[in-house]
């Protein structure tokens, strides 16, 4: 059951990521991109993990925090530009969710904790780290792949989807594989985990 407190910050994250200018349009409804985003991060999370801890609940539904305030087009536009991009980002986010998370009079320890989850600390060695991978991993394949897909080549889409697989624990893949595909995007996952 949520605190009070947990769903007052899931307010306080929508506030600030409804002024994203960028829409998506989500049964013939117009929503700022990262709003819709971290409220499927949540519901993504409630249903693979029901005893997830606070800290990654709160670090789930502020994944993208504001993500649109730095661009992808304010870096080069190489593979070390998006890697500093990437990085960059992760420490905005958690700077931002403990902006928030301050002004709720959040423990010191939780606050620390939801940082380090967004900042993908010590990936495959800490558990929630871990869950928080799975989670945006299967929010890309549940609302985002068949889209990719539509946009880039065979080739690109088996390559991105290795490389998701390989970020995902073994509980993560199996939610993975439950998932609801059309046929092209089941065959190329199929490609993907057989190459």
């Amino acid at each position: 059951m949520p605190t009070k407190k947990l769903l007052e910050a899931y307010r306080l994250f929508d506030k600030a990521n409804s002024l994203d200018p960028n829409l998506e349009t989500v049964n013939g409804a117009t929503i700022p991109k990262e709003l819709i985003y971290g409220q499927r991060m949540t519901q993504t999370l409630e249903s693979f993990d029901q005893d997830a801890s606070e800290a990654l609940r709160l670090a789930a539904r502020s994944q993208h925090i504001c993500r649109w305030e730095i661009p992808r087009s304010s870096y080069p536009m190489d593979r070390v530009g998006y890697l500093k991009w990437r990085e960059d980002l992760k420490k905005f986010h958690a700077a931002k969710a403990s902006e928030i998370l301050d002004s709720l009079d959040y423990d010191i320890e939780t606050i620390e904790r939801v940082s380090f989850l967004l900042q993908k600390k010590k990936l495959k060695k800490d558990e929630e780290t871990q869950a928080l991978e799975d989670i945006i991993c299967l929010v890309f394949l549940t609302y985002y792949y068949e889209d990719f897909l539509s946009k880039h080549k065979n080739e690109k889409v088996i390559d991105i989807l290795q490389k998701t697989w390989r970020k995902m624990s073994e509980k993560g893949q199996q939610a993975a594989l439950k998932g609801s595909y059309s046929k092209k995007a089941l065959d190329l996952i199929q490609q993907a985990l057989a190459s």
